[in-house]
């Protein structure tokens, strides 16, 4: 049988189909209503302004018809704010309210609300309504296009000189121990994915630093541009006390920057004091020598022992820190907590 020439050339005449082209746009954001929410509020001493926070994060969530819970750490309040605090569930359904012991600080009330969160996304907040709860959408609205943590950016920051001083302090820790990429500004606000939650949650530290937990523990953070408002009622606890307090905390408890730093000085000053002394021999020998330097001798030897006293420190900083890793099994205690509609 011969083969049909008019059949091939049709097909050899038919025009060939364009290979298709790969689409370089980004993937389209997920749907926001598919998930759950968890805001994470520590509270210390907001007894003026605690509830309407309360309300308007409320108020944000009913209106977008989200899956929520908030819950409220009191971080040892010594104003009434658990009071408040403890009149919030019985009036909403999605409010879950913990007490802890004493204060121990924000990023400890933080791993608390952390560990009761049931999200697929926790949010943190502050209490003071300086975040306001309506910014939230572009925290969420950012997280459905596929970053697993996002930090809010200030356009315009309504804070003290010292308080903007102590960020850029941080900031530089951050990007020296976390690795914090150059152009990524963290805060407070932030939205985290339930995987990053859950690996902070786990990390089990005696000094939970969640910020630098959330840039070691996320593969794609991200900035979303945010409003910051002023403090509507009270003053603000931060304090240049609170921010030595959490610097020695980076330090001390995620690098080993202060203990390679004593061992630096320590060498340089060896280094020195083998060249002055070789300096001297050689003048001894030389048939120069003299007993004068009497005071040289105790100013230098003060200035050692104080090295070697802020050495021993050092290492005594580590040891202790280490010890209560081993032996605390809780960087908190929680003295009381009502669920919603207990």
């Amino acid at each position: 049988m011969r083969p049909d020439h008019t059949a091939r050339g049709a097909a050899a005449a038919a025009p060939i189909a364009a290979a298709p082209e790969w689409s370089t746009a980004e993937p389209p954001a997920l749907d926001p209503h598919r998930f759950t929410y968890s805001v994470v509020i520590p509270v210390f001493n907001s007894e003026p302004i605690v509830a309407t926070t309360i309300d308007r994060t409320v108020a944000f969530f009913e209106s977008h018809g989200f899956s929520y819970e908030v819950i409220l750490v009191n971080d040892g309040s010594t104003d009434g704010s658990w009071d408040v605090l403890q009149r919030a569930p019985a009036r909403y359904q999605h409010v879950r309210v913990v007490n802890l012991l004493r204060n121990y600080g924000q990023h400890n009330a933080n791993l608390c609300g952390l560990r009761r969160a049931t999200g697929d996304y926790v949010i943190t907040m502050d209490d003071d309504l300086q975040n306001p709860p309506e910014e939230i959408i572009h925290l969420i609205e950012k997280a459905m296009t596929g970053p697993d943590v996002v930090f809010g950016r200030f356009r315009h920051k309504a804070a003290s000189a010292q308080r903007t001083l102590g960020s850029k302090v941080i900031g530089l820790l951050n990007r020296r121990i976390f690795g914090q990429p150059p152009d990524l500004v963290v805060s407070n606000f932030r939205i985290l994915r339930r995987d990053v939650v859950d690996r902070i949650c786990t990390s089990r530290s005696a000094y939970p630093y969640i910020t630098g937990q959330a840039l070691l523990y996320s593969s794609k953070p991200a900035n979303v541009e945010v409003e910051h408002a002023p403090r509507q009622a009270g003053k603000s606890t931060y304090s240049p006390i609170r921010l030595a307090k959490l610097v020695l905390r980076i330090l001390f408890s995620y690098s080993l920057f202060p203990l390679r730093l004593s061992a630096a000085i320590g060498f340089v000053i060896a280094v020195l004091s083998f060249a002055i002394g070789t300096g001297f021999a050689i003048h001894h020998i030389l048939g120069n020598s003299s007993v004068e330097g009497v005071t040289t001798i105790i100013v230098l030897l003060s200035f050692l022992n104080g090295i070697i006293i802020m050495m021993l420190s050092m290492l005594g900083e580590y040891v202790l820190r280490t010890l209560r890793q081993v032996t605390e099994t809780e960087s908190y205690h929680v003295l009381e907590e009502i669920a919603p509609n207990a």
